[in-house]
């Protein structure tokens, strides 16, 4: 699964991959978890502005569910594109 959303004049690449590991599904200690890879470009630009992160949840868990990780890879790039604007004010 892969979405793209605009941001503040960036794009935010995500992508879901299924992980199998250790993950708190409420089942067991090992199943089945998703990482979100998060690129980030300047809106009409090939070039990344970051190298890809690969994400999971805290404590290096990945997330239960795509969903989880869909949202949880917008919400790191959106952090990263806002922290990139606030050094830019200084």
């Amino acid at each position: 699964m892969k979405r793209v959303y605009d941001y503040r004049g960036f794009e935010i690449e995500v992508s879901v991959e299924a992980h199998h590991g250790p993950a708190d599904t409420g089942q067991s200690r090992y199943g089945l978890g998703y990482l979100a890879i998060v690129a980030i470009t300047k809106a009409g630009q090939p070039v990344s502005c970051f190298t890809p992160l690969r994400l999971g949840e805290t404590a290096g868990r990945p997330f239960r569910n795509e969903a989880d990780a869909l949202m949880g890879g917008f919400s790191a790039g959106r952090r990263l594109i806002d922290d990139l604007g606030d050094n830019d004010r200084d």
